[in-house]
Order: structure tokens, then sequence, then C-alpha cells
């Protein structure tokens, strides 16, 4: 048994039984030929078909380096990867899909770039051409909107496919927000970074879990977690709206003074009360983003639940001693 392993792989799985034994038979050459010693932790994020059976069953296997953390329902993506970073024992750590769309490849480079002295070593696409037009687009849009808008540094065409150092980890052990925007948190810490690149190829097996809906709130999770400017936006907007209202106000009295009374037009009074309703409940809707971030902030529920831990250390007494504080 390697109690701090040289590099810990964390996979989060959503019912992902066809790609378990694809990923570990293409995975784990390219982990052998980089380092001497590692682990892989499977995060199983409340699957409902043979995923945790399955790995259970490579757990099992004493020539294997894999662990399971088991979580006890869906907590969602980024909150399972922070499961994984928090159980992960390496000296450095690369969170990956099991589908296979990030390149094991790539692996033996960012161990390279990581001994050299880069604390990140990220993996960027050289391209989204693979993508849908609309997903192309819209990618393209937030990474502007978010970059503009954070004080973060977030590289663009970047995921969580990323080795990052022991003492990156350590920060990331720090950061205890329920609204877990990870690709924010990687870059939240800083330290030297350095890149590789890559094509993204197609799914190995199974189907994606993001839709765009999800993708949708997805965005709005690293905008409203990573930046404050959607209120000042609105308050720019109140000055402006207020300034123009009292232009019309002025132009509406002289107009009064000079040609006298108009009969009032239904049609421009009700168009400038939608206007203003529907500018306050934007308003309102922005500051209840912020709001409701706080409410779940102000609980203070555990991120997580554990239903079991599985591998070589998974006695008794690691599970109560070396469990995070989440």
């Amino acid at each position: 048994m390697v109690i701090n392993p040289e590099l810990s792989i964390v996979v989060c799985v959503l019912n992902e039984q066809e790609s378990i034994d694809l990923f570990l038979d293409a995975v784990t050459p390219f982990i052998e030929q980089a380092v001497n010693s590692y682990e892989i932790i499977f995060v199983n994020d409340g699957s409902t078909d043979r995923t945790l059976e399955i790995i259970k069953q490579r757990v099992a296997d004493p020539a294997l380096h894999i662990k399971l953390v088991n979580l006890s329902r869906n907590f969602g993506k980024d909150t399972a990867l922070t499961a994984g970073l928090d159980y992960a024992k390496g000296q450095a750590v690369i969170p990956m899909d099991v589908d296979l769309q990030d390149p094991p490849e790539l692996i033996p480079e960012m161990v390279k770039k990581w001994r050299e002295g880069a604390d990140s070593v990220i993996a960027v696409r050289k391209d989204r051409s693979d993508d849908s037009l609309v997903k192309r687009k819209t990618a393209t849009a937030f990474y502007k909107i978010i970059g503009r808008m954070s004080k973060v540094d977030m590289p663009q065409n970047a995921g969580d496919y990323r080795l990052i150092d022991r003492k990156v980890v350590d920060v990331l052990q720090r950061m205890p927000e329920k609204a877990r925007f990870m690709k924010g948190l990687f870059a939240f810490p800083g330290f030297s970074k350095d890149y590789v690149y890559y094509s993204r190829p197609a799914r190995v097996a199974g189907t994606t879990k993001w839709n765009y809906w999800k993708l949708w709130n997805f965005a709005l999770d690293g905008i409203f977690s990573f930046s404050t400017a959607p209120l000042r936006i609105w308050t720019y907007a109140g000055v402006c709206v207020g300034l123009l209202s009292l232009i019309y106000l002025t132009f509406v009295i002289a107009k009064t003074l000079i040609f006298g009374v108009d009969v009032p037009g239904y049609a421009s009074m009700i168009t400038l009360i939608l206007f203003f309703s529907s500018l306050n409940l934007i308003g309102i809707g922005v500051l209840g983003e912020y709001i409701g971030r706080i409410f779940e902030e102000v609980k203070n529920r555990p991120l997580y639940v554990i239903e079991g831990y599985y591998g070589d250390d998974s006695s008794d007494e690691k599970q109560e001693n070396d469990k995070p504080n989440r």
C-alpha cells in the first residue's frame, strides 16, 4: 500500500457502466509510464445502473490501485469532484472524465511539465469544431463574459482536465462554498501554470449527462460565483434609466406649458409601465441569485455525504480520523 502516491487520478461517474473498463484499460498504461506510484479514485455520484457494482469489482482486484468514494445520492459533478480531491493523497492530482474525451496520452506530458516546476498543467482544446454551432457560439460568449466580469483569469476552452500540485489542492480544500464552479476555483489559487493542447475525441461509450439547461445554469453559477458585476451593471442601468426619465419628464413639462395638455395616450403609458416593471423584475432576479447563494451558504449543510469509502486504506480508523471537514 502506497500511503502518499505520486499521482492521484480523480474520476467522477454517473451511470457510466459501459465506460469503466474501457477507461481503466486505456488510462493505466499512460499512468504507469509517467509515475512510479499512483491511485485512481472513482467518485460515484448517485449512479442507478451497474456503475457502483463494476467499480467495487475492480477495487477488489489487488493488482489495481483503485479506490471508490460512494456518495449517498447525486450531488452534481463539481461537488463530486470536490469529494474526490478531498480524498486524493497524491503529490499531484488529475481530474478526468471517464468517457475518454480527456485523452490519457497527455498524462506523461503533464507530469513532465509538473516535474519541471509547473504547479498547474492545464489541458486546453485546440478547437471546438466537433461541437455544434450553437454550443461553439455560446461557449465563446461565456468565456468572453466571464473573462471581462471576473478578476480571476480563467483560460478559454479549458475544462477540469488538468494536473494540479498538492499545494493547489490544499488551497482548494480551504474553499468551503456550496456553489462549486470548479473552473473558477482551479484558477483562483494562482501559482505557476503551463499548458498542453489537444483535440477532443468522441465519447467511447454512454451518453452525455449535460443538456443546454444544465449548461445554462452552470454558466450562471460561474458568473455569480466569481463576479459582482451583474449588481454593478444594474446600478448603472438604474442611473441611466433615471436620467432618461428626468429628460423625458422635462420634455413633458415643457410640452405641456407650451402646447397645453394633450389627451393621455394609453399605448405610451402601458409601454412605459411594462418597460420599467420588466427592469424591476430583472433587477430583483439578479439580487435573488446572490441572495439565494447567501441562503445556501449560511445554512452550513455538508457539501456532500459519503455512503462508503472502498480501497486498500478504507479502514474505519481512516474514515473517522482522516475524513475532510466538509
